[in-house]
């Protein structure tokens, strides 16, 4: 019995154990088939990758936004069919809830819309031929039925983005911190912004008449409006540009102002005048044909800010269908803030677009160079450019460059001024541009008729007329002095110069006015900054004597002299000898050595006038005797009577550091103080 029960008890240990192996196989088994059922599994992305996430959007990538991608999955639609059918896609999507509908769809319309501005029909516009092929003639319809498209797809993404931002259950407060919300904003914005350029054909930019117009987009109609910027509704516009990605390597910021409508720069024609580069010797007295001196220009780079709403009481439905639209034109400097459906939003606005790009397409710079050598005929005169839409009811602050500069040395503080919200309500930029070759006297002179000449056209009444503020660096500040101070020099010219020819014309009016310093009395306020009043050795060193033999005084200046001296019997003669007496060029009048210097280096602002330094220090001591920019020595920038001094460390460009900016923002609020305009905030 005894092995039979051995056997039996081995044979079941066997069993057992085969038993136990089978078990762990099914539950090895099981494991693995749990797992493969597991659906949700949690992991941590990079932050960038969440934050792209909730943030990009067709204006941003080549697809949807996950919020657009999450309804379209809900709703068992494919994105790359809706973005390529857009209609087709939302007809039956009135189901979902109204907000993601919305927002949705305006995003779908814009991709649409982005799509065909990509594609070769809407890229290829055909060049008109003077026989019209039938190649041609198709070409051209394609061309014509894909802009009619894109102009109807953006016309629906701005009427959904509208709808989503104002029609939506929440008020746009409710949503202030949704992601969704700057989303469709921005989709609104960019809308507006192609339809000006994509639609060239019935485009807003193609309205140049007196009158607002209304455009045809698509089977919808869009009614211009410029009641708030009634200066553009009588002039011709040459165009629309979206200042919307705009950015510009010489401006170290950009000034914007956040709020609703979408940024635009308008650029007006240019117009030209007969007499614009004409030399005039007389100009107090010259009558232009005009009326007005050509050389003082009205701007041609406006910010602007539109917005496309619907007409009054139009019904969400209607809104969302064909109903009329209105296309506002704002003027940010007047407005900050814009009434839509019965609430006040911030206006949105760029100041530094329309400055940037006056100064890159005009290359100020290059003309400043060219015309020290006589090879730029373009400023031979001097011009005064407004930065902005005169406002009477703004203070003018003048800027006059140095020598070889141009409005371009003005760059820091102009945007500056702009971002600052004191200074752009009170404030408005004049910018001179003269030819820094000619004679300082003469540059002084003629700067003084052009300026006399501007504020001319300002009603003495408005707040525009009085208390301005002149600001002068290096060669500017000297004639910004001159400008502001009060000495007939006549009777020491004859004397330092100790010319024939000039003695022979001593009674002559023009050789006497140049003479006879009198004051801009439109100006109660100036700013001097680096300017060597009383010469600088700088202009002495060989290599600059070099320059000075090659920098020429414009031949129309000396050609226009010849003229006034047609009764003279050696013209000839009478020119060289003030060429070699009287004329120099302007770097030749900035030695300590020159006759100019010794005849102004005295003449200084009267008592009672507010004027202000300020000097860079390039040196490592702060002895006056030692302290230097580079160029100009402290002892020639300083003055005495000044209302404040600060010296900077810095070289002699030094109304580009942030420390001067600041300095001049501190003295304009300073003067907006002590004329009762602004009020300084008090410390809690």
């Amino acid at each position: 019995m005894l092995p039979l029960t051995l056997f039996f008890v081995a044979d079941l240990g066997t069993m057992h154990v085969k038993l136990l192996k089978s078990t762990f196989v099914l539950i090895g088994l099981s494991s693995l088939m749990l797992s493969g059922c597991q659906v949700v599994n949690v992991k941590r992305q990079a932050l960038n990758v969440t934050i792209s996430n909730e943030r990009d959007s067709i204006l941003t990538r080549d697809q949807l936004s996950e919020a657009s991608l999450n309804v379209l999955s809900m709703t068992g639609r494919e994105a790359k069919s809706c973005v390529e059918s857009p209609v087709a896609c939302l007809k039956n999507m009135q189901q979902i809830p109204q907000e993601q509908l919305f927002s949705t769809a305006s995003e779908l319309y814009l991709a649409k819309a982005k799509l065909l501005e990509n594609s070769s029909a809407c890229k290829k516009r055909p060049k008109p031929k003077q026989h019209l092929s039938e190649k041609y003639q198709q070409q051209q319809q394609l061309f014509s039925s894909c802009i009619t498209e894109e102009g109807e797809m953006l016309d629906k993404s701005i009427r959904y983005s509208y709808a989503y931002l104002f029609h939506s259950t929440r008020e746009p407060a409710q949503r202030i911190f949704d992601n969704r919300q700057v989303q469709v904003r921005d989709f609104y914005n960019q809308a507006i912004a192609k339809l000006a350029s994509a639609y060239p054909a019935q485009s807003i930019e193609q309205q140049t008449t007196n009158q607002p117009a209304s455009i045809k987009i698509g089977n919808s109609t869009y009614q211009i409006d410029f009641s708030d910027y009634p200066d553009l509704a009588h002039q011709p516009i040459a165009s629309y540009l979206s200042s919307y990605n705009m950015n510009f390597s010489g401006l170290r910021s950009i000034n914007r102002r956040d709020g609703f409508g979408s940024e635009f720069v308008v650029v007006l024609p240019k117009k030209q005048r007969n007499e614009e580069n004409q030399y005039i010797l007389d100009p107090l007295r010259y009558q232009f044909n005009t009326g007005s001196n050509p050389n003082i220009h009205a701007p041609r780079y406006l910010a602007s800010t539109i917005t496309i709403e619907p007409e009054k009481n139009t019904s969400l439905q209607s809104l969302l269908n064909n109903s009329p639209m209105v296309v506002k034109i704002h003027d940010p400097y007047r407005y900050d803030r814009i009434k839509i459906e019965h609430s006040t939003y911030p206006l949105a606005a760029n100041f530094s677009v329309p400055y940037g790009l006056w100064l890159a397409q005009n290359n100020l710079g290059k003309s400043a160079y060219l015309s020290l050598i006589d090879r730029d005929k373009n400023i031979v005169m001097p011009h005064l450019y407004m930065l902005e839409p005169f406002n009477p009811n703004k203070k003018v602050i003048v800027l006059i460059h140095g020598l070889a500069s141009s409005p371009e040395a003005w760059v820091r503080l102009t945007n500056d001024i702009m971002s600052d919200p004191v200074l752009r309500e009170h404030y408005q930029v004049w910018q001179v541009f003269y030819s820094t070759n000619m004679p300082i006297i003469e540059s002084r002179f003629q700067i003084y008729a052009l300026l006399k000449q501007s504020f001319a056209l300002v009603d003495p009444k408005a707040p525009a007329y009085s208390d301005a503020v002149l600001i002068g660096h290096s060669m500017g500040g000297i004639i910004a002095r001159l400008l502001v101070s009060n000495q007939n020099l006549s009777t020491p010219a004859f004397k330092i110069y100790n010319s024939r020819s000039l003695l022979a014309h001593k009674t002559d009016p023009v050789i006497l006015e140049r003479f006879n310093i009198q004051p801009i009395t439109n100006f109660n306020r100036a700013i001097f900054l680096s300017s060597p009043n009383k010469g600088t050795a700088f202009a002495e060193l060989w290599f600059t004597k070099m320059a000075r033999r090659i920098i020429r005084v414009p031949s129309v200046f000396m050609g226009a002299i010849g003229d006034t001296l047609e009764g003279d019997l050696n013209v000839k003669g009478t020119i060289k000898q003030l060429n070699q007496s009287i004329i120099q060029n302007g770097p030749s009048d900035l030695s300590y050595k020159s006759k100019f210097i010794a005849l102004t280096k005295n003449v200084n602002p009267p008592k009672g006038f507010i004027f202000h330094s300020i000097i860079g220090n390039d040196t490592k001591s702060n002895d006056p005797q030692k302290i230097t920019d580079g160029i100009v020595p402290y002892s020639s920038a300083h003055l005495d009577g000044a209302a404040s001094e600060k010296i900077i460390h810095g070289g002699h460009s030094i109304q580009e550091t942030p420390e001067a900016v600041l300095e001049l923002r501190r003295i304009l609020r300073l003067h907006l103080i002590q004329h009762g305009l602004y009020q300084a905030p008090t410390a809690k």
